[in-house]
């Protein structure tokens, strides 16, 4: 039976909202540095992204009585408000009689490999707090009769830890978490974009000296740009993912991240090698990912070419129409591709597929008003005829629906009313999509605390590299709020303490008259044409398949870029078009990490994992379609030494360098013992303040 959901519960949790902004805080003093008049604001701590993870930390940071200011390119914006899936999930700790614990929790998010095993640990015990503080905001997470959380199974979840509030549960969670920021009397500066890190120091000691900005409501006659001045020896830096890296991508528009702008202040990177890539309608309409339920009601695949000749290709991969449909219903649970999916016909052959469409020039599209049409010589399609798992879970669900659009509306309406808030109606019509780039595993390298190598630096978020090579859906909205917490801790007991350095004006109009050279209107080099290099070069060349050959040249090529900058700048008309000149110019360099990290990790004999397949003529592993072998897709095993250790990349002038080092370990014997460790913490000697792990 089909529950009919009432349209006012539907709008609900559908079109949210966001609270209104507080008005903003006044420069506290001007100053001429570098010829312009520079506004200065002053504060204990900046936090950089007004997306779920920061809202985090500075609503924790203000209950502990820290100076904390939020600054935001576009408030409500990012990814936090503006992304999701079917049931964007939430992952948190399961009950003991799952089969659960935290240590088998850290266990499954590390399982991936290349993951801190301290890290792994401090997502799964503060999970259990992350999940009752947003409920005790506000956030409707779903129950049972009797008070439990109601869960399910995600990608990389064997006990089912999932949980969600709907397709808009990250947009919720800024909702609750910016009305709480709100509350406390947090300051935010929206169209503010931070554009260097200002640091004071030499070699390995060197600390947060404050931070420039452009501000649109800066701009003045003596100041066009909007160049501001926030002076602070702590920043927390939570701009989220480098969404723009690639041009077939998930992420909203203009999601810029701060790779780029950590890389120019010498803050290393980590495993930057890994991301995460899936189906998912595209940037130019409604960027979605297209996991769970989508999937799970079997619609109908296929392709369309120039003549508007439709293709059922994916009868090309799989031997049966049982397999086919089963594996498509598979990708709601295993969304992300992996490269080892690709053998014994299994889920990400689907993404691989659609891959090789779309390379082709052909776009793909999905039906939810037709089920997958059969494997010619084969049985057609029949709900009864599906694999056992797939008919378990199909049979629980209730969804016995003979037409795949009224199998979404029984287990999903939300998934529906979603798209139609946007004007796409997938109950009328065909949905085009692609496999798409969706999350940055790696980023900005921390410790336990979130801290980075550099002083009073800090990286929350996907702006954090906290994640290995796979991780369990959902993971990453659990990693913003914990890590949000654990900063938090930190910088109350003592780092937002750290003195603001002496020589901040000297610093200051250093880093002003560096932006200025950057930005030359008379440059032959146009922000349009490095978005384009960048994003065709990262799509085409990084992204779910790969081989070194062609890595190579592409990092030759990101390099060759990277120079025409420093030599040219960036050209730009207007103000709003000089702050994207900034932006491209960190994105060139960002770029150039990742391909610099997989170029290493490739020479040094890396194999394929989580979102890539390393393809090579001698590699171990062949795909098998239905036609046959797919020799031009035959990939390398992983090996396991490199599962232990990670790939570190910073900035040497203008040379990407690159490291390695192990996995940090977790003390798998250790045990904690009240009155032996209690005096650590009433002394705070648990915030391991006068150094670094």
């Amino acid at each position: 039976m089909t529950i009919d959901v009432p349209q006012e519960i539907l709008d609900a949790l559908t079109d949210i909202d966001m609270p209104r902004l507080p008005a903003e805080g006044v420069a506290s003093e001007e100053v001429r540095l570098a010829g312009i008049a520079t506004p200065i604001y002053r504060a204990g701590c900046v936090v950089v992204g007004s997306g779920a993870a920061g809202l985090r930390a500075a609503v924790e940071m203000k209950r502990r009585g820290v100076d904390v200011v939020i600054i935001s390119q576009s408030a409500w914006g990012g990814t936090s408000a503006c992304s999701g899936s079917d049931k964007q999930t939430l992952h948190t700790a399961n009950t003991a009689d799952q089969g659960d614990n935290y240590r088998a929790m850290a266990r499954a998010i590390g399982s991936g490999g290349a993951m801190d095993e301290d890290t792994a640990y401090v997502e799964a015990v503060g999970s259990s707090r992350m999940m009752a503080s947003l409920q005790f905001l506000g956030l409707p997470l779903p129950q049972d009769p009797l008070g439990g959380t109601l869960r399910y199974q995600t990608d990389h979840d064997e006990v089912g830890r999932a949980t969600s509030c709907g397709p808009r549960t990250s947009r919720l969670m800024v909702k609750v978490l910016a009305e709480e920021a709100i509350r406390l009397g947090v300051p935010f500066y929206n169209q503010t974009t931070a554009v260097k890190i200002l640091t004071e120091g030499e070699g390995a000691v060197r600390n947060i000296a404050g931070m420039l900005v452009m501000r649109a409501g800066d701009r003045t006659q003596e100041n066009p740009l909007g160049i501001a001045l926030f002076v602070s020896g702590v920043i927390v830096l939570a701009a989220g993912g480098p969404g723009e890296l690639y041009r077939d991508s998930v992420y909203p528009n203009g999601c810029f991240g701060s790779l780029g702008l950590a890389l120019e202040a010498g803050v290393e990177l980590v495993n930057l090698t890994e991301s995460q890539f899936g189906i998912g309608t595209r940037r130019e309409g409604f960027p979605w990912n297209l996991s769970g339920t989508y999937v799970q009601a079997i619609p109908h695949i296929y392709s369309v070419d120039g003549e508007g000749a439709e293709y059922h290709f994916l009868a090309g991969y799989y031997r049966s129409t049982q397999e086919l449909a089963s594996n498509i219903f598979r990708k709601g649970y295993q969304w992300p591709f992996h490269a080892t999916r690709l053998l014994d016909f299994g889920s990400s052959l689907v993404d691989l597929a659609i891959y090789r469409e779309t390379a082709a020039g052909r776009r793909v599209f999905m039906d939810f008003n037709r089920n997958p049409l059969p494997v010619p010589g084969d049985l057609p399609f029949s709900l009864e005829r599906l694999d056992e798992d797939v008919r378990l879970y199909l049979g629980k669900a209730g969804a016995d629906q003979q037409m795949p659009i009224h199998r979404l509306k029984h287990m999903n309406p939300l998934a529906i009313e979603l798209y139609r808030r946007y004007k796409i109606d997938i109950a009328a019509g065909p949905l085009e999509f692609a496999v798409n780039n969706q999350h940055m595993n790696g980023g900005i390298m921390v410790d336990s605390w979130g801290r980075t190598n550099l002083g009073g630096c800090y990286a929350i978020g996907e702006a954090a590299g906290t994640h290995g090579v796979t991780r369990p859906g959902g993971a990453a909205l659990n990693a913003g709020q914990v890590f949000g917490t654990r900063v938090a801790e930190h910088i109350g007991a003592g780092g937002a303490k750290r003195p603001a350095a002496g020589r901040v004006p000297e610093v200051a109009e250093a880093g002003i008259a560096d932006l200025l050279s950057a930005l030359r209107a008379e440059s032959p080099l146009t922000v349009k044409a490095v978005r384009s290099a960048v994003q065709a070069r990262m799509s085409e060349k990084a992204g779910i398949i790969c081989d070194h050959r062609s890595v190579r040249q592409a990092l030759i090529e990101a390099r060759a870029l990277n120079a025409e900058i420093r030599a040219n700048g960036l050209a730009y008309e207007r103000a709003a078009e000089a702050v994207r000149g900034v932006q491209w110019r960190h994105m060139a360099l960002a770029s150039e990490a990742v391909l610099s990290a997989l170029d290493f990790f490739i020479g040094r004999g890396g194999g394929s994992r989580g979102a890539r397949a390393i393809c090579d003529a001698e590699g171990e592993f062949l795909p098998l379609a239905s036609a046959g072998p797919l020799e031009d897709y035959r990939f390398r095993k992983e090996t396991e030494a490199h599962r232990k250790e990670q790939i570190v990349v910073r900035l040497e002038g203008e040379e990407v360098r690159l490291s390695t080092r192990p996995n940090r370990e977790l003390d798998k014997d250790a045990r904690s013992f009240f009155e032996r460790d209690w005096p650590a913490w009433l002394t705070g000697r648990i915030y391991d303040l006068d150094g670094g792990e």
